[in-house]
């Protein structure tokens, strides 16, 4: 089955690729760790594909801002004379900079040491404890923050600090900011919709640093490979984000803490059995 994978032609690859981000970027999964699995069993590892993973979250992203454009324009049009509007930006801007920073400083070690996946593997089953040790504490605790447009700056900051662990593949940016969130104070559907617009200059920022870093790597013959990539990447995480809402308005997240410990065990018995062979 492995082989007749590494066989796809490159196009269905990417297709393939855009869903499995499009599903699992705003989900506390980890659309990088799940990327990076995916190629190894497609056997699309070389650096291109690394551009391609980094670049079709940019169609995740478009997601989001196609979901609340009505908010986003809102805040844009109130960002001369309206506090809440700027306000809310400034939290944003500074929820992203934590991250931004250590990500162009170590962005190179990151991916030399730990884009494998043994590497996210382990980030999984840890995210995974750590999701099921928020959630039983969170549960003896009342949030303080009900709403986005309640958070401070320095809320907004301690979040960007959080999603600064989602540099490590497998951990989740999603993760990292719903549970750093949760534990700084938002309630589960605030930490949710933040984490969704913070995600708009994460993603946006990633994406143009690489593709920008390694544009020697790409020519326009590789345009439809990231059309493709990037529209069913859009398709998809739309529905997730739907679904996503309604779901953490009267559930918790423990299913995904079981599945990130169950799917990275896997992944770690069948690398170290050489059931399967998991290419960096």
């Amino acid at each position: 089955m492995f082989e007749l994978l590494v066989a796809l032609p490159l196009l269905v690859k990417a297709a393939i690729l855009g869903v499995v981000e499009g599903l699992t970027e705003f989900l506390p999964i980890s659309s990088t760790g799940h990327l990076i699995l995916a190629g190894s069993l497609l056997g699309w590892t070389d650096a291109k594909a690394k551009v391609f993973e980094i670049a079709i979250q940019t169609g995740a992203m478009l997601s989001v801002i196609w979901y609340y454009r009505v908010r986003i324009l809102r805040v844009l049009a109130g960002l001369g004379d309206e506090p809440e509007a700027r306000r809310f930006a400034l939290n944003v801007i500074v929820a992203f900079l934590p991250a931004a920073v250590l990500g162009v400083l170590f962005a190179g070690a990151i991916k030399r040491w730990l884009f494998h996946p043994v590497p996210v593997a382990v980030a999984l089953v840890v995210g995974g404890l750590v999701i099921l040790g928020v959630e039983r504490w969170r549960a003896r605790v009342t949030a303080r923050i009900d709403s986005v447009d309640a958070m401070r700056p320095l809320d907004a900051f301690k979040v960007g600090c959080a999603q600064a662990f989602a540099l490590i593949p497998g951990t989740s940016r999603s993760g990292a900011t719903i549970m750093g969130g949760m534990i700084f104070g938002l309630s589960r559907p605030a930490a949710t919709e933040f984490s969704f617009f913070l995600a708009i200059p994460t993603l946006i920022g990633a994406g143009v640093y690489d593709t920008w870093k390694y544009r020697s790597l790409l020519s326009w013959n590789d345009a439809p490979l990231f059309l493709v990539g990037m529209a069913l990447a859009f398709a998809s995480a739309l529905v997730c984000v739907r679904w996503l809402i309604r779901y953490v308005a009267s559930h918790d997240f423990r299913p995904f803490a079981w599945y990130r410990i169950v799917f990275g065990i896997v992944v770690l018995v069948t690398a170290y059995t050489g059931l399967v062979t998991w290419h960096a």
